[in-house]
């Protein structure tokens, strides 16, 4: 049985959806269960009374940090400790590209715990996600026209979250295979915002532009235009930074190694999520604020 958290966002949704496509069974961990939905179960990091149903009988899982989770030594570790208890025997965790030499985030903490927990783990260090455009970021392209992030002029290797899923399911399917493996997961191409901007404007027929601003201001407009928490502004600030200073925009070969096949473009995405950028367009508004490395 392989547990995936995250179930209902991007990336744990592709992972469900490939798992189910292989016939492998698994348990969908969200945070209030249907009671009609055989394959769902209540589940939250910090309530260790459901901890003990979600874990029976799982012997892998497919680990994502929800956002509001900044401490993970307190808030996310004690239930993997407890799922290793539990019989759990092998991590794939959803993590960022470059965590292993940014210790600000918290994924250096989880991938250095896992290293040393007696677990098979595997790492997904994904890139940007293509869908915190039409996401977390959406409200700004659709209503303001505008893209309001402090990553300057550095480049970023945006990463379909299909293409995080797959690879992801992947390393669930063949524990064997992929055990010890740190993927780094990006798209065909690294882009500035402003070469992003110009990739919706095509798109929407219509004028979107890349305002720079800095760590500050995008603070104050994350936290107050799009409703983020205090620690995912830390974190997305951090994530930008690395953008900023040129550390996002590495290209890997990974999709191809894993997949055997070419990473999606961002232009792909942005043409087949369009409607989130659509003033007045039913489903146009963003979806649930998206983990920016799960994304």
């Amino acid at each position: 049985m392989i547990l995936v958290t995250g179930a209902t966002k991007n990336v744990g949704a592709v992972v469900a959806r490939e798992l189910r496509a292989h016939g492998e069974p698994l348990r969908r961990a969200v945070r209030r269960a249907n009671p009609e939905a055989y394959d769902e179960v209540t589940f939250d990091f910090t309530d260790p009374g459901t901890w003990s149903d979600a874990f029976d009988g799982v012997r892998s899982i497919f680990l994502v940090r929800p956002p509001a989770l900044g401490n993970v030594r307190r808030d996310l570790l004690p239930a993997v400790a407890a799922a290793r208890a539990a019989g759990v025997e092998h991590v794939v965790f959803l993590s960022l590209q470059g965590a292993e030499r940014n210790k600000v985030v918290p994924h250096a903490t989880v991938e250095s715990w896992l290293r040393g927990s007696g677990l098979d783990w595997t790492f997904v260090r994904a890139s940007f996600f293509s869908q915190n455009l039409s996401t977390t970021h959406a409200a700004d392209v659709r209503d303001r026209d505008e893209i309001v992030v402090p990553a300057g002029g550095g480049a970023t290797a945006f990463v379909d979250a299909d293409d995080v899923g797959a690879v992801a399911a992947a390393a669930l399917i063949d524990r064997a295979g992929h055990a010890g493996a740190a993927w780094t997961v990006t798209g065909p191409r690294s882009l500035t915002y402003e070469q992003v901007a110009q990739i919706l404007t095509d798109e929407l027929g219509r004028p979107i532009r890349y305002t720079r601003p800095g760590m500050l201001r995008y603070a104050r407009h994350a936290r107050r235009r799009l409703g983020m928490p205090w620690p995912m502004v830390a974190v997305t600030t951090a994530i930008y930074t690395t953008a900023r200073l040129g550390l996002a925009a590495g290209l890997s070969d990974d999709v191809r190694t894993v997949l055997g096949r070419e990473p999606v473009d961002l232009a792909e995405v942005a043409h087949r999520e369009r409607r989130a950028w659509i003033p007045g367009t039913p489903g146009s508004a963003p979806a649930d604020t998206t983990d920016p490395e799960e994304l």
